[in-house]
């Protein structure tokens, strides 16, 4: 006979305490710190208590009895469902003291190495409609919140509609249905919209990722500081299983009469906003959304935009990363910049490059500039942007960084004497650290999205480096995320 689980308890007058990761908030209870997202410091709430381990607990508020003083009031309709803004609650100008606070505990704790006085967090230019940037997930099967959920005739009427949306964690085949999010340019809603409704009218079936059956699978919006548009569509063409005894013509029949579908779909989407200047599409057999290895197909205009900075000219393709706050990534790459301390006569290595963005940012201060990035669509993007501005001091290659950054590869290309880094949130690979070790720049500019892994790299570096200087940078309000920039200079 299995033994019953206690029913956890719901916790009753709880006060919050601070804020904690992930966006969450935290108390203390008999010993344990106990998680609760979408509060904020100072609230006073009933706390149901869901899940129970030995040093920690998760809760979700069940009531509030008083709210904080620090608190804002969110913006966004969905705002305690979608999770992907989880601090719209807490005032800005508090989200920067917890974003540096976080900066400096990750590097302190993690990192165990001696640092500078740290830099003010520089704050975003704008809060709202800051991304360039946004990627929907399209279900036959929408999320319901608790309250539809709790009105019967509400939940049975829209459980199985289809949404155009965000995933939510915990139901990986459920999309939240998504009517304004306020992170992009007015335009990109207006646009998501007409490609449900559309498809809705028509009888375009939606993506089952269960079932892995349906037309209609993901759509991808993407603007820039030029006022460009790409919006790429993903599909996914439905087959008769094998197992059906079927005709070839059958089977035509029915991709035929999809691609029409298809086709129509791109045409309404081109004639009702001439504002996109790239227009794609794919069909997507695998059973994740990720385009990386996809042939993506232009049904309108050209197969990239153009992003601004300075007096740069930036070519963005459909698979090229490019930062998502346009703005700010100047500030960002500003601040690289002034670290990296150019003469004029230095070589510098830009680690994972992306499209050249840093690359060519500093080229016009360096002597020669090499960029390494695994994604060979973002190499060939880097060449074109180095040409289409005239700069013709820099070398791209494409790989995996500890393949291709190897002492041969230094011994052939020169000593660096700046290296600039922006990995990705794991970090750099151990034989990348020891590279950079022995090839022995003067200054590293470490640009991070993530200050953990970050902290990990800087213990390993400070074999040879010391932290000079620290500047935490905002790129994404209403997160958690915070980017940092450190100088490194050699003992």
């Amino acid at each position: 006979m299995s033994r019953k689980k206690k029913p956890l308890p719901l916790l009753e007058g709880v006060v919050i305490e601070a804020v904690a990761a992930e966006g969450k908030c935290l108390f203390h209870w008999n010993e344990l710190v106990v998680f609760v997202p979408f509060c904020v410091p100072g609230d006073v709430c009933d706390v149901q208590i869901r899940r129970k381990k030995h040093s920690f607990a998760e809760g979700e508020v069940v009531r509030f009895i008083e709210y904080s003083k620090v608190r804002a009031i969110p913006f966004c309709k969905h705002f305690g469902v979608c999770g992907g803004c989880k601090w719209q609650n807490l005032p800005y100008e508090e989200q920067l003291k917890f974003k540096q606070q976080q900066v400096f505990d990750q590097l302190t704790r993690i990192g165990k190495i001696p640092l500078p006085d740290f830099r003010p967090i520089l704050g975003s230019v704008k809060t709202q409609e800051y991304r360039n940037k946004l990627d929907y997930g399209c279900a036959n099967k929408r999320y319901l919140t608790k309250e539809e959920i709790s009105t019967l005739a509400a939940g049975e009427g829209a459980k199985n509609k289809p949404a155009i949306g965000f995933h939510i964690t915990g139901a990986f085949d459920k999309i939240l249905p998504i009517e304004k999010c306020w992170l992009m340019d007015d335009l990109h809603n207006q646009i998501r919209n007409e490609v449900r409704d559309y498809a809705i009218e028509h009888g375009l079936s939606f993506f089952d990722l269960r079932e892995q059956v349906g037309l209609l699978r993901d759509v991808i919006i993407r603007n820039s500081a030029s006022g460009e548009w790409m919006v790429i569509i993903q599909f996914h063409i439905d087959h008769l299983p094998l197992t059906i005894d079927h005709s070839e013509e059958q089977e035509k029949q029915m991709v035929n009469h999809q691609w029409s579908m298809v086709n129509g779909l791109l045409q309404h989407i081109a004639d009702k906003f001439p504002q996109i200047s790239a227009l794609m599409y794919l069909d997507n057999q695998k059973c994740n959304d990720t385009i990386g290895d996809q042939e993506i197909l232009v049904f309108k205009g050209e197969d990239h935009i153009y992003e601004l900075m300075e007096d740069l000219k930036f070519k963005v393709g459909p698979k090229s990363f490019y930062q998502t706050n346009t703005e700010q990534a100047y500030h960002l790459y500003a601040v690289a910049r002034e670290f990296a301390a150019l003469s004029g006569n230095e070589t510098v290595y830009d680690l994972y490059t992306g499209t050249g963005t840093i690359a060519n940012f500093v080229a016009r201060k360096a002597s020669k500039v090499i960029g390494i990035e695994y994604v060979p669509e973002a190499i060939e993007d880097a060449k074109i942007n180095s040409e289409i501005n005239g700069i013709d001091n820099t070398l791209f290659y494409a790989g995996d960084m500890k393949d291709i950054l190897t002492d041969e590869f230094i011994a052939e290309h020169g000593r660096p004497d700046v290296i600039i880094t922006d990995p990705p949130r794991a970090g750099m690979h151990p034989d990348v650290v020891k590279t950079i070790l022995r090839a022995a720049p003067q200054r590293i500019v470490y640009v991070s999205c993530n200050p953990a892994t970050q902290a990990r790299d800087l213990q390993e570096l400070h074999a040879d480096y010391d932290v000079i200087e620290v500047q935490p940078v905002d790129m994404f309000p209403h997160t958690p995320h915070v980017e940092n920039v450190v100088l490194l200079a050699r003992r």
